[in-house]
């Protein structure tokens, strides 16, 4: 069960969040997100979730291995938010969770109860959609708001007469 959203109460608006990540389709996401946003006078947040798997190390090493990571998410957000100002026009909101990737989302849903479309987009390789989308057909990862799949094969021209 999810809280109730907020985002047509007066002093909201509409927030549509798009997951960043090292996949090539993640660009589509955003674009999507980001034109969504923009026409309809919303938001746009980018998440970017670091797996907290990855520092099972000792201490110092751990420490060290978190520290890039969060550079290395900072960086990464940083030049997606870039593009999006240049394209579209918009400020992104950026947040950076620590955990399994289906848990922030939700975590973040919640939090924030002006987040009422979830933008993520599908890979044509043969490797399938990517984690994310195949876990929408699964019942233990729904997510408790719209889902948005963009096929990665549209170009920005094509998004854009979408939106």
């Amino acid at each position: 069960m999810v809280s109730t959203r907020l985002s047509r109460l007066e002093g909201h608006r509409r927030k549509f969040m798009a997951v960043i990540d090292d996949t090539p389709e993640c660009g589509r996401a955003v674009h999507y997100a980001g034109m969504r946003a923009k026409n309809s006078n919303g938001g746009l947040v980018l998440l970017y979730v670091i797996a907290d798997g990855d520092f099972q190390q000792w201490l110092g090493v751990e420490e060290i291995m978190r520290a890039e990571a969060r550079e290395e998410a900072e960086a990464t957000l940083a030049k997606v938010a870039q593009t999006v100002r240049e394209r579209i026009g918009i400020e992104p909101e950026i947040v950076i969770r620590e955990g399994i990737a289906t848990e922030q989302i939700h975590a973040i849903i919640e939090e924030d109860r002006d987040i009422a479309i979830l933008v993520l987009a599908a890979g044509s390789a043969k490797e399938g959609p990517g984690p994310l989308v195949s876990s929408i057909a699964g019942k233990a990862a729904a997510f408790p708001i719209p889902v948005t799949v963009i096929p990665d094969l549209l170009t920005d021209e094509e998004i854009d007469a979408l939106t």
